[in-house]
């Protein structure tokens, strides 16, 4: 029989896994490990955890019984199904206080639903997003916990040991909120992940289809952009990227299918703002954009069929292009995270979470795929105003965004010119004029409803919440539907 002396237990043995034990290990803490293919665990004890802290457990009861109290089990198995076949098999082995831990992609509504189940037998639960891949799991990633509030103090210490660290030392983890904030807050990262990706390949594309520019030459660009506001960790590896050469002299980059993958988060995150009614606008775009890649069949036989518009020569002062071309991704950036925080305001109202805005950025710093300079500066704007609505009516947000927006112009507009897609960009640019514009064409839709279907509208020179309808055709009578939600 294992003695109880592991600090806390880990089940899932896969790179994330694995790297993770090493990690709290590295930080004096002691763990117990179990994998359903037990030839995992030996291979792990036996190799890189050799001569380590590190308890290997045969079955899920052996890695209970090694637990010091309350006892804390970390899960790191597939989203879905496999994480509720897990909690139901390892509730009958616990006591009142013990504490699951869900340390995967899951999708926020099933913590919700998880975390009231395993609270209703008398333990604690929590999700947390986890963010930086296998090195940040090595290193330190970025951890956004969230579940039964009383479980925190359990596992602050651990989790804040193992976590990424800012410039000034702050830890990048806190606690998130109530039940499922922490998987939605990583949800709402992965989201704005995919747009930043997007934006940065819409760049890409942008200098070299319609400037004619070289890797090397987009290589010292990015580099460049690196050492000044749009420092970041995308930023820094599509420079790494753009110089890479294989063993034959090959670029790896020109060699790869612009066909792209992905796992689903983004989707989620889509979906969660048209649930909240929040207008998500480009990291969707990111999403479609992948979607519209993984048509590569299709997109062949109709760049044979489909014109674009004549070739023309790059534009004139291609030095000027690039510096436009950085002012306007860094003005989509901005709307981009002003369009994720409206959503996690959003969230937070409708799911009745207590989220700090500014702690969220501060734990998005380090550690995860979005941390960049740039986070510092939400964090700020948080500070300033905990009671923000949305980052472009921050003094500093504005100021930039407003520097940027003939630069931003000039390149969406270059772009369409040119038959260049940039629907992340574009989409943000709209965005933003449509948020910036004191009456929106709404009042003719609203009006549209009306005739087609007796939604009603209100009226400009009544008090908000009060709702009429007119028969437009004198035909219709007075009857009329549900008012629309807003």
């Amino acid at each position: 029989m294992s003695e109880a002396r592991a600090d806390i237990g880990m089940i899932g043995l896969a790179v994330m896994g694995e790297n993770l034990v090493l990690n709290m290990v590295n930080h004096g803490y002691t763990v117990a490990v179990y994998n359903r293919t037990t030839s995992k665990v030996t291979d792990f004890v036996q190799g890189r955890a050799k001569g380590l802290n590190v308890i290997g457990c045969m079955s899920p009861a052996e890695l209970v019984r090694a637990l010091k109290r309350p006892r804390k089990i970390m899960m790191l198995v597939k989203a879905g199904k496999a994480v509720d076949d897990l909690i139901e098999q390892l509730l009958p082995m616990l006591e009142p206080g013990d504490i699951l831990i869900d340390g995967g992609n899951s999708h926020f509504p099933d913590t919700i639903r998880r975390t009231a189940y395993v609270e209703s037998k008398g333990m604690l639960y929590i999700g947390t997003g986890v963010s930086g891949g296998e090195e940040g799991a090595l290193r330190g990633p970025s951890m956004m916990p969230g579940g039964s509030p009383a479980a925190w103090p359990h596992v602050k210490g651990i989790f804040q040991s193992i976590c990424a660290k800012t410039p000034e030392g702050e830890p990048c983890c806190d606690w998130i909120g109530e039940n499922g904030a922490g998987h939605f807050v990583k949800m709402v990262h992965n989201g704005i992940e995919y747009g930043d990706m997007q934006m940065i390949c819409e760049t890409y594309q942008f200098m070299r289809d319609g400037l004619g520019m070289t890797n090397e030459e987009m290589h010292a660009v990015f580099d460049e952009w690196y050492r000044g506001e749009l420092n970041s960790y995308l930023i820094e590896i599509t420079r790494d990227i753009l110089a890479y050469r294989d063993e034959q002299g090959n670029a790896t980059l020109d060699l790869i299918l612009d066909a792209a993958g992905q796992k689903g988060t983004g989707k989620w995150t889509v979906i969660a703002a048209l649930d909240v009614g929040q207008p998500l606008t480009l990291i969707a775009e990111a999403v479609f954009a992948r979607c519209l890649s993984a048509m590569k069949e299709e997109r062949v036989a109709a760049s044979k069929v489909l014109p674009g518009p004549r070739k023309t020569r790059p534009p004139a002062n291609r030095a000027a292009v690039i510096q436009a071309l950085r002012r306007a991704l860094y003005a989509s950036k901005i709307c981009s995270y002003a369009q994720g925080y409206q959503l996690m305001r959003a969230a937070a109202r409708e799911y009745r979470w207590n989220l700090n805005y500014g702690g969220i950025a501060l734990v998005w710093r380090g550690g995860c795929i979005i941390r960049s300079v740039f986070l510092g500066e939400i964090k700020k704007a948080f500070d300033r105003d905990p009671e923000l609505v949305n980052l472009l009516l921050d003094p500093f947000f504005r100021r930039a965004v407003i520097r940027g927006l003939p630069a931003w112009r000039r390149v969406v507009a270059i772009g369409v010119r040119m038959g260049i897609p940039m629907p992340a960009m574009s989409s943000a640019l709209a965005y933003y004029d449509g948020y910036r514009t004191e009456r929106l064409p709404a009042n003719l839709l609203q009006a549209q409803r009306d005739y087609f279907g007796a939604h009603t509208y209100e009226r400009v020179d009544r008090p908000r919440g009060e709702f009429f309808h007119t028969n437009w055709t004198g035909r219709g009578g007075t009857t009329s539907a549900s008012t629309y939600t807003v």
